[in-house]
């Protein structure tokens, strides 16, 4: 399992090159038991940005999904959530992500703050490894993608793997209407 092809990129099991993912993301996949399940592919880190990464790889719109981090506060309480979103929309914080996490305001984590709480590089932060406190928010469409280009929690590389893996995740809640 675990090789997918899209566009120019075809990934090999986690498994079979765990050097390619980031510690929190390989921790999260072996204890998963998803090693075989995910694919990797290593990709020039320049390009991990997602219109870098379309166009140099040829990959098609809808295959490609976005984390990001949002936080709220509610009664001196934070709360974190992990929005996957395809690339081709936002995430609705304004709107969905906050009524989710019941805050009256949420906004992005700022880029240091999310890169040390996650644990993995910017432009590589994946939903695979965050903080079991944390919520995943994986939008409908991200859930039901036949294959994904995410980020592997480091920039050299990425994960592809069908949405339903994402939205089986244990802390993964799937949103109707969460990217617009």
């Amino acid at each position: 399992m675990g090789t997918f092809t899209v566009g120019r990129l075809t990934s090999v099991p986690v498994g079979s090159a765990p050097e390619l993912v980031g510690a929190p993301t390989l921790a999260a996949l072996e204890r998963l038991s998803l090693l075989d399940a995910v694919g990797v592919v290593e990709i020039d880190p320049e390009l991990s940005d997602t219109a870098l990464n379309q166009e140099a790889y040829g990959l098609p719109p809808e295959t490609l999904a976005n984390c990001v981090v949002v936080a709220g506060k509610r009664e001196g309480v934070e709360r974190v959530a992990a929005c996957m979103v395809l690339a081709t929309t936002r995430a609705d914080v304004n709107n969905v992500v906050r009524r989710r996490l019941d805050v009256r305001k949420a906004t992005f984590l700022a880029r240091d703050d999310a890169v040390e709480r996650t644990g993995m590089e910017y432009g590589g932060i994946t939903p695979i490894g965050l903080p079991d406190d944390w919520r995943v928010l994986v939008d409908a469409a991200v859930a039901g993608a036949s294959v994904l280009v995410i980020g592997s929690g480091v920039r050299r590389s990425k994960l592809l793997l069908p949405g339903s893996v994402l939205a089986a995740l244990p802390i993964a809640e799937t949103v109707e209407s969460l990217g617009r």
